[in-house]
Parts: structure tokens; sequence; C-alpha cells
């Protein structure tokens, strides 16, 4: 389509010497081109004619006199109705179109977007001293297909991780664990203890100011580094007296425990991250950052600072509180300018759910007040949440969420423990759905070999391979090859991937790629139902189309985290 716009665009310039806006469509049923259902059409010539006041048929047959005459133009022209031109491809366009994906495939499709640049791409965020829950599991997968499309066009990609290893809910959860005599060493009771150290916090105001005290002192314990000595006084929880070096070592032994565990969870998913940013190693950053603008960009309220949103179409958000401790919001500031001076990005991108859309343009607006540049190279994406049955909403805070490690667990057995198979149903459930909705996982549908899911794609890309492994090493030639409508079906739409892949890192969305492998493996299995290959007179050039099948879904897939079996 966008071949025919371009030459006759040139036409209309050459002949008439006009300028004209050319929309190529798909051609409607029943539009015909040498007797066959034509493939494409455009109506200029009627709209030009009322432009050139002529006859939109007499600017028709000019423009088919001169298409037909160019010898590099690989389609045939018909005109109809009041001035329609009606297109189709012949099968040397088609031919061609085959043996560049069959061959060379990876220059034929490469695209230079992100060529030279570095892009740092934020996501998965989990707070240590916590269990991941599915929530983390759709954006470790989400955030790490986008940066797959970003390596693919070229750039440099740095995977990012932003965690709170400091703040009121390591407070509650060591709260918990001191009052009750527990320990850190595993994150199950860590996970635990928090919910009940919220629990109190909500509960009871005695227990909250004593989680609010030893807060602060966490603060200190992790600015100072790990092996620091901290003197705290005044240190108590339950009403009995603390330690600052007890606090320590559990602060200390439950930050490991929970670091470790994100490694071995990222391991099984197939996600590696170069940078991990724990919010104590940027809040001072964002603390001095802050105090540094109040008054041209924020503001004192009541001993604590806060940036006044709403002159901006936005709310008040606190940034330092009453307790002289930098909020989620000083922290996000100072990740910024971290991150900049880290990599001196082209481009950050940042992942995050829907639900704090608000807050991180209240964060935005204020850092583009002192370095508006670093605010322009920031692209904030976001997804809607991962439903418990019946759509009720997650809360680690209430302790009502699916384990990411249960929803790996279930699929593994559905699909008996095959690892790829498993994680590659669970990837393509998450990435076939467009970023910023809901999504209700459905496991079971999820490893279905007749649907919608990564299993199809999978066991389509296998059929594919041994089809190849049961032909000839025979050369093809496509001289004296008329190609059937189901072989044209397919090579036309193999022929779309690299416009596709061009709208996927365009607009950084794995779920254009990842409806468009199902679209193909559709086509794929009408051309496996109707056309033979092994043992036919055009054995190996139907092979080639197989052959460009297994390489367009084989890296398509790649881009989705995805393998393909050497057997199923």
């Amino acid at each position: 389509m966008e071949e025919i716009k371009k030459k006759i665009q040139s036409v209309i310039n050459e002949v008439f010497d006009a300028d004209a806006s050319v929309d190529v469509t798909v051609a409607p049923e029943g539009q015909k081109v040498a007797g066959k259902q034509a493939e494409f059409s455009t109506n200029i010539c009627m709209k030009l004619g009322g432009v050139l006041k002529m006859n939109p048929r007499e600017v028709a047959e000019q423009v088919m006199a001169t298409l037909r005459g160019d010898k590099e133009f690989s389609f045939d022209v018909e005109m109809a109705g009041p001035g329609f031109l009606n297109f189709i491809a012949r099968d040397e366009y088609w031919k061609q179109n085959l043996a560049d994906l069959a061959s060379d495939f990876v220059v034929n499709i490469s695209s230079d977007e992100y060529s030279g640049k570095t892009v740092i791409c934020e996501f998965s965020d989990p707070n240590p001293f916590k269990v991941l829950h599915v929530g983390h599991l759709y954006t470790s997968i989400v955030g790490d297909s986008i940066s797959r499309l970003v390596e693919f066009a070229g750039g440099k990609v740095v995977r990012a991780n932003f965690g709170g290893d400091v703040g009121l809910h390591v407070a509650k959860t060591l709260f918990a664990v001191i009052r009750d005599g527990a320990d850190t060493k595993d994150i199950e009771t860590i996970a635990a203890k928090y919910v009940e150290g919220t629990r109190a916090y909500e509960d009871d105001e005695a227990a909250k100011a004593e989680i609010v005290a030893l807060n602060k002192a966490i603060y200190q314990i992790a600015e100072a580094g790990e092996g620091k000595t901290v003197s705290i006084n005044g240190l108590t929880v339950g009403g009995k007296s603390v330690a600052a070096e007890d606090v320590a070592k559990l602060y200390w032994q439950g930050r490991k425990v929970s670091y470790q565990y994100f490694d071995d969870f990222y391991a099984r998913v197939g996600v590696k991250f170069d940078k991990y940013y724990p919010e104590s190693t940027v809040a001072v950053r964002g603390l001095a950052a802050v105090k540094e603008h109040v008054g041209d960009v924020y503001k004192e309220s009541n001993g604590a600072i806060v940036f006044v949103g709403e002159p901006y179409g936005l709310h008040t958000r606190v940034f330092v509180n009453a307790e002289g401790l930098p909020t989620y919001e000083a922290k996000d500031v100072g990740l910024i300018l971290t991150k900049w001076d880290d990599y001196k990005f082209d481009k950050s991108v940042v992942i995050t759910g829907n639900d704090i859309i608000d807050y991180m343009k209240v964060v935005l607006k204020s850092v583009s007040m002192f370095a508006p540049e670093l605010v322009e190279k920031t692209q904030h994406i976001t997804h809607g949440n991962v439903r418990l049955p019946g759509n009720e909403k997650m809360s680690s805070r209430k302790g009502n969420f699916i384990k990411a490690v249960d929803v790996l667990n279930e699929v593994s057995g559905l699909v008996k423990g095959d690892a790829m198979i498993s994680l590659g149903a669970i990837k393509y459930a998450f990435l076939k759905y467009k970023i910023g909705g809901n999504i209700e996982f459905d496991a079971k549908e999820s490893v279905s070999t007749t649907g919608n899911s990564g299993v199809y794609l999978q066991y389509s890309a296998v059929r594919a391979k041994k089809i190849l492994a049961g032909v000839s090493s025979a050369s093809a030639d496509a001289d004296g090859w008329e190609l059937s409508e189901h072989e044209k079906k397919l090579i036309r739409k193999l022929a779309q991937y690299k416009y596709i892949l061009f709208e996927a890192v365009r607009d950084l969305t794995p779920h254009k790629l990842a409806n468009y492998l199902y679209e193909t493996a559709q086509e794929f299995s009408r051309f496996y139902e109707n056309v033979k290959v092994a043992g036919s007179e055009h054995e190996a050039e139907r092979a080639e189309i197989v052959r460009a099948y297994l390489n367009v879904m084989t890296h398509g897939l790649g881009i989705l985290g995805i393998e393909v079996p050497e057997e199923m």
C-alpha cells in the first residue's frame, strides 16, 4: 500500500504537476483486476478530477497509462466505476518479498529508530520486605518486551529496577518482627510480618508512634551503610527498648534476603536487570534537590515541603514530611537525577501501574521547572491491574494477592513442568493485551493449543520446523511457479512483518506484534491444510515460504521473550 501510494503521488506530480493526498485501502469485495479479486484500491482520481476540472475517468486513464509503462511497478491496475483504481500485485512482487524474508531476513526487517541512543527502561519496581505478586510478573514481562523492541531498533538499553528499601512498609515489617521475636531470614516470614505490622499501624495509636520512630531510624541505618554503627536512642517496640544495632542487623539481613529472592525470580522468568536503585540510594539526592528549590518550585507548609499543583491543573503533594524525611515523591526526584548522572540517557521509559498517573504528573511537573530536559526525555507508560477472581484489586497490605510464583507453578503444572512452554504461555497471555487496561489471567486459557495463546504460536513454529526437516535440499527456482491463493495470502501476511515492527517500535506496543503473530499463525494453518510442501512439484519453493514463516515467528516471539522449542 505504501509503494502504491508513493508511486501514484509521483505520477500525479509528473503528469498533472499537482500535489495530492493519496489514500490506498484494501479493495472492497467484488472489485476485480484481470478477473481476480483486487487487493488494493484508491479514489484519488475522483478527488483529483474536481481539483483539475477533469472527468475522473480521464484522470484515471492517464494515471493507468503511466503506471503500466513503468517496468519497476509490480502491480496490475484497472479502472472501475466513476474512476476508482484497483490493484493486484504480480507473482514476481510476492516472490521477491519471499526471497527477502527467507534469506536476508535480518537485513530486510532491520530498524535504526534507536541507533546510537541510550534508553533506560525502568520497570517491575518491587519493594524489598514484600513478596512479589502477579502484578510484578506482568510488569516484568511487559518491561522486558519493550526493552527488546528498543534493542531491536538499535538502542542500548539499561534495564533498571527501583524499589523501596526504606519507608513505612519496612518499619511496619520490622515492628512486627521485633515485637514477635521473629527474624528476617525468610521472605515468607517477612511478608507475613508486613501484613501484621500494617494492622498494628492502622489499629493501635501507640504502635503507630513506635513505627514512625522506627521508620526514621531505618533511614539513618540505610544512609550510614551496612556494617556501620548508628547511634539512635529511645527506640521502643511494644513498649520495650530496642538497640539500634539489633534493628540494623534485622534490616540488612531482610534486605539481602529480599534481593536474592528478586534475583531468583527474575532468572526464572528470563529477565535480567542491569541496575537496581534502592530508594535509600536516591533519597538523599532527592531531598537535597527539593530543599534547593524551596521558594521557586516547592514551598514550606506546616513543617513539610510541598509542591502546589493546582495552578497547573494538578494537585498538591508532600515531598518532605514534617519529620524531615523524603517521601516517595522526593525519592522519585532523586531517581530521575541519579539516572541522568549515571547514563546521560536519550530516553527514560518508566513503566508503572495506572494508579500513579496523577502522582507522576506532579513529580514530573515539579522537576520540569528546574530540569526540563530530563522530563522531555521521560515517557511514562502505565498499565492496569491483574485482578483476583471477582475483579477485586490486589493489596499486599491486606495480604489478598496472587503470588507471582504461584502463577508460574500453576501454569507449569498444566504443561507437565516444561519451563519453556509454560513461560511462553504466561508471557503471551499478558503481552497480547494493549497496555493500559486491567487483565484477568486465566491459566487454562493461556495453555490452550487451539486459541490465541503462546502455546499455539510455539506449536505452529515447531510444525514449520518439522516441515522443513522433511524437504530436500534442492535450491528453489521460482520460474514457472504460479502462486496459489493460499501461498500468496501467507506471503502477503509475512511481508507485513517489518511494518508491524516499525509500529511496535514507534509506539512501544508489544501487543501489536503479539496480535500480528497470532493472525500470521492462523494464515499458516490455512496454508498447511491446503498446500502440500514435501514431495510436491514446487517443494523447494514452498519450503521457502515455510522458512520465511519460521524466521518471522522465531524473531517475533523472541522480541516477546518467548523461545521456540525444538519439539512439542
